[in-house]
């Protein structure tokens, strides 16, 4: 059984075939090998292999009765090469009978095979793969019957390839989907914060966003930016949901807070203005409405420090680091949530940062997260953190916090913005310029 002449261009592509479906399987595979053994079975034979043929080897990807590697070798002298030529199935009743297959190191050699029958595994655009074989080793003829069943086995190969490769590409392209998708999260989420910090006379700031997701938006947000004469507002927050409409309703709640802080700066007004704004928004809605929880705050330079003062809606306290030693909780007792009650009750407290002190406002996907005892890590767990720590100042409190990020693993399930403000101890610190000044 002789190769026949084969047309350049068309086995160019063939192998380009091949090379496609290669990489889908590998020998030992299971479909496969029961495919093989179904073969031997059908035919009453010690010896079934499915193979595939490139442009100068047979390589074998099933075997049964057999190691793979007595199955594959050079192109130039396989029984599996030559039945790739011909449509239907092919038969050698005694391979020492025909000089072209007596080539065959398997019918020279080991394990001396004297009848071989082959169904050609043709591909979706009629390309010829490679074969499903039977092999025996005494010469005899193959009934139409088991030939009808071995052309079934190479088409039931055909399908199985087809899916693997219909598979792979799904993969491939939800790949290719996710990477675009977390691109477009990541500047999605950097639309929604601050690019950078401005500068305060006499004061550290440093923000960070720590996401839980890469391919979705968060909620979280953050901001610092001037007021009237020499005093600065500030907040942090997280608004409920993810994703395009938590992006929106970031957005707005942003836009909203520095409006109304602009307005009239009152931390506690700032807040009602932006539950009025939320209420606004959901009027005449049948979903759910737009909630989030919030703390504003405005710094006041005064002395070598800053007088703060603090209204919160539903959200964690604020941690003061102090230059002394020891943290402690700023807030707001009986903040409730913005935008989702008739009449929310908002509240504020003040404090002072001195020489060395520091400030964190932090979303509840930090607390929330899990130890590894299973236990939330809470205001407690995040003080005491702190307080072991001894940031020095406000990229110090970053640092920390993203150190005790890193340790809790997969115990963190949310997104997470911090805000670290710090005045300067007083061997670093600058005298206090109020803009402007000469």
């Amino acid at each position: 059984m002789k190769e026949p002449d084969i047309d350049s261009a068309d086995e160019a592509r063939r192998v380009a075939a091949v090379n496609r479906y290669l990489s889908l399987d590998a020998p030992g595979d299971g479909a496969l090998d029961r495919v093989t053994s179904l073969a031997a079975r059908i035919f009453h034979a010690p010896i079934a292999t499915v193979t595939v043929v490139d442009d100068e080897w047979v390589r074998c990807r099933a075997a049964y009765g057999l190691p793979t590697r007595l199955c594959q070798g050079r192109r130039a002298t396989s029984l599996c090469a030559r039945a790739i030529g011909h449509d239907g199935v092919s038969v050698v009743p005694d391979t020492l009978a025909d000089p072209h297959a007596a080539a065959d190191p398997m019918v020279s050699g080991e394990p001396g095979v004297r009848f071989y029958a082959a169904a050609p595994i043709v591909a979706s655009g009629g390309h010829r793969l490679g074969s499903v074989n039977v092999m025996d080793t005494r010469p005899r003829q193959a009934g139409v019957e088991e030939l009808d069943a071995l052309q079934d086995l190479a088409a039931m190969v055909t399908g199985e390839l087809e899916l693997r490769l219909a598979a792979a590409r799904t993969v491939a392209t939800e790949r290719e989907l996710r990477a675009g998708a977390e691109r477009l999260a990541r500047t999605l989420q950097r639309t929604l914060l601050p690019p950078a910090l401005p500068q305060v006379p006499g004061l550290r700031a440093a923000a960070a966003y720590h996401p839980f997701s890469a391919d979705e938006v968060g909620g979280d947000f953050y901001d610092l930016f001037p007021l009237d004469g020499n005093r600065w507002g500030f907040f942090l927050g997280d608004v409920c949901g993810k994703g395009a409409d938590a992006a929106a309703l970031t957005s707005l709640v942003r836009y909203t807070l520095r409006a109304a802080a602009v307005y009239d700066p009152d931390p506690c007004t700032v807040l009602a203005n932006l539950d009025a704004v939320l209420h606004q928004e959901h009027a005449g809605s049948q979903g759910p409405p737009p909630y989030c929880t919030a703390v504003f705050g405005v710094l006041e330079p005064d002395g070598d420090g800053f007088t703060v003062t603090l209204a919160g809606g539903g959200h964690p306290p604020a941690l003061a680091v102090r230059a002394a030693g020891g943290v402690e909780t700023v807030h707001p007792e009986g903040g409730q949530l913005i935008g989702i009650l008739r009449d929310p009750h908002f509240a504020q407290v003040g404090t002072r940062l001195n020489a060395g002190d520091a400030l964190l406002l932090y979303t509840d996907g930090l607390t929330e997260a899990r130890t590894g005892t299973g236990a939330m890590l809470d205001g407690e767990g995040l003080a005491a953190y702190l307080a072991a720590a001894a940031p020095a100042d406000a990229d110090d409190l970053l640092v920390s916090v993203h150190k005790l990020i890193a340790s809790l693993g997969e115990g963190v399930s949310d997104d997470t913005a911090v805000l670290a403000l710090s005045v300067p101890a007083r061997s670093t610190a600058a005298p206090f310029r109020s803009p402007g000044a000469t």
